[in-house]
């Protein structure tokens, strides 16, 4: 094999360090050095790549194309060193990851889950962050991520996971059968976070059901307590079936008619930089083979 051409690994350290953090301060904190230390470690980078890769500031630096090109390379590449060093140590830990999703996802779907994943990959420990606002994957606040919405988000990987339709669900015992039957039990909705004008609700699916709007009589702040209330007898919900699927299948919950609302599908997201990391490569698969065929 021919030897690798590299610089000094030292000059490679302090300036992924400071790509992090852009900031010499920071870096040099980091890695027990001075500023100055940073500083003439970086620059002896440039010096031997012959190429700048930061834009210098009064107060801050920043990284130039070049520089968060081999950045983002170091970056990961260093995240492989310390996830080998650690797995070889004796008595080591399990690799633990964070993964994000909205409240309704994690509680109706994901959870249920939760033992199969500990069981079959006790190397990785899984811990969940719940939010409707979406995190940052590039700050590492989380390392993957389950949204509902359109696809497409700068910087980082997508993925399809499960599709979305809304549709009236209920408690057997409510008697619901047929559109009329409406006139006489509740309607239960929720609170969105976001809407736009094909938002799956009630007022548009009375719209294209071709009938006249009822007033909803039960409104909840979230999915998760409508899908409840539903399944308590308290009413009729409109709600994403893929979060009822479980109840639907055993009969706890029925779908008397339609018609189904089209929304917007869950989607699996990781930073483009993380994407070569096994242990986020090995919660993907799991995801996608549990969800099934999308």
């Amino acid at each position: 094999m021919s030897a690798r051409r590299l610089p000094p690994l030292t000059a490679l350290r302090a300036f992924e360090a400071a790509g992090r953090h852009l900031s010499f301060k920071h870096a040099a904190n980091e890695l027990s050095l001075t500023p100055t230390a940073i500083s003439h470690q970086v620059r002896q980078l440039e010096d031997h790549l012959h190429v700048q890769l930061f834009a210098r500031g009064a107060r801050r630096v920043d990284l130039t194309p070049a520089g968060q090109e081999l950045f983002t390379a170091l970056r990961g590449s260093f995240d492989a060193m310390a996830r080998a060093v650690e797995a070889v140590r004796p008595g080591a830990q399990p690799r633990a990851l964070v993964l994000s999703t909205t409240m309704a996802f994690a509680s109706r779907w994901l959870l249920p889950r939760l033992s199969r994943f500990a069981q079959v990959h006790p190397d990785i420990a899984l811990h969940l962050h719940t939010s409707d606002e979406p995190v940052d994957l590039q700050a590492g606040v989380a390392q993957l991520a389950i949204r509902y919405g359109p696809a497409g988000y700068p910087g980082l990987e997508c993925v399809p996971l499960l599709s979305s339709r809304f549709a009236p669900v209920c408690a057997p015992a409510l008697g619901v059968r047929e559109r009329a039957d409406l006139q006489r039990v509740p309607l239960i909705g929720f609170e969105w976070f976001r809407r736009d004008a094909q938002t799956p609700d009630w007022p548009l699916w009375f719209e294209r059901a071709g009938s006249a709007s009822l007033p909803r009589q039960l409104q909840f702040a979230d999915e998760v307590h409508a899908i409840q209330a539903a399944i308590a007898g308290q009413g009729v919900a409109l709600v994403n079936l893929a979060l009822v699927a479980d109840e639907l299948r055993q009969g706890v919950l029925c779908q008397p008619f339609g018609p189904e609302l089209p929304g917007h599908g869950f989607h699996l997201a990781w930073a483009q930089a993380r994407d070569a990391d096994p242990a986020i490569a090995t919660v993907r698969g799991w995801l996608l083979e549990e969800a099934g065929p999308t």
